[in-house]
Parts: C-alpha cells; structure tokens; sequence
C-alpha cells in the first residue's frame, strides 16, 4: 500500500514537471513583455533621484564639517585662556593695591599697560569680561561665595564681585565668583496673606 501511494505521488511529480516545461517552452505565457525603452527610463530616473540624495548628503557633510571646524578652532583657545585669566587677575589686583598707597607710580604705569595689553590679547582670542555686580544671580554665569544683609538692593542681586567671569563666544569660560544680596533679618517679611 504504501508502494501505491508513492508510485502515485512519482505520477503526479512528473505530470508538473511536464506542464512547467511546455510554459517555459512557449516562454511568453510565464512573463509579460517589457518595453525596454520604458525599463531604461525607469532605471534612469531612479538613478537621477539617487544622485540627488547623495550630492545633498554630500554638501550637508561639507557645512557639518566646516562648522565643526570652526567650533574646534575657536574653542581649543579655551586651555589657554583659562591658563592666562590668573595671571590677568593677579595684575589686577596689583594695580588696585598699589594705586592705594601711592607709591611707585612709574611702576604702576608700566603694570596698568602691560594689564591692558593682556586684557586685549584675552578679547583678541574670543573671551570676554562679564558684568556681574548689579545684576541678578544666574547659576549658569554666577558662583555664589557668600551672602550679604543689605537694604540697598533687592534679595538675589549680585553686591559684590571677587573674581571676574568671562564667556567665550557667548559661551562661559569661567563663572564670575560673587557674593549675593539677601533681606536683613530685622525687615519685616512681606505679607501675604492679601
């Protein structure tokens, strides 16, 4: 019996066999006829919109690189100008203490000048001084050194400044070291209660 199925299962094999070879055979009943005018405009329009793509591609590349350039070079001065701002500091702060006492002004010139060419190489290079006393305390330009009772500004306004911050291209580069106004504790808390 299970000779009989396998003999029939051999038949009906052999019958497909035969009616796929007379459809390959006729050839034109298995696959369509195609234009091959049509085929090649179709490849060449394809091929045209992939040239597009890619020669997009290809010029957002060359912007992203070049502004990816630009940054590099203007922020790679940012070792080097964290490294001269102490030194500018320290200037400073010579100038101002000896401009108390009065004595050695010829050398006090000679360091306001050379001050003032270090601040210019410093503006040269993309850094720049921050405005920091008046003006309210921001956490991403500020660093809070103390506080300070005082009437004479509102709470959160910067009193007083112990280092200078600088931004680099309106980026910061160094936070300004401040000391922050607050309420005295004597003034009367507003009411709220309205």
């Amino acid at each position: 019996m299970l000779s009989k199925n396998r003999k029939k299962e051999q038949e009906a094999t052999a019958a497909e066999a035969v009616v796929d070879n007379k459809v390959e055979a006729s050839g034109e009943a298995a696959q369509p006829e195609v234009d091959p005018l049509a085929a090649a405009q179709l490849e060449a329009a394809k091929n045209w919109d992939l040239y597009l793509r890619e020669r997009a591609e290809l010029e957002n590349f060359r912007k992203r690189t070049q502004r990816d350039k630009e940054e590099f070079r203007i922020f790679t001065r940012k070792e080097l100008l964290l490294e001269v701002l102490p030194v500018l500091d320290n200037l400073e702060r010579a100038v101002s203490h000896a401009g108390q006492n009065g004595e050695g002004q010829g050398l006090v010139e000679g360091v306001t000048m050379t001050l003032a060419q270090f601040r210019k190489v410093v503006e040269d290079f993309g850094a720049r001084p921050m405005v920091a006393v008046g003006s309210p305390f921001d956490p991403n330009l500020h660093q809070a050194m103390g506080q300070l009772e005082t009437g004479e500004q509102p709470p959160g306004t910067v009193v007083s400044e112990y280092q200078t911050g600088y931004l680099l291209h309106d980026r910061l580069l160094r936070p300004a070291l401040v000391v922050v106004a607050k309420a005295p504790a004597d003034m009367p808390a507003a009411d709220t209660t309205n």
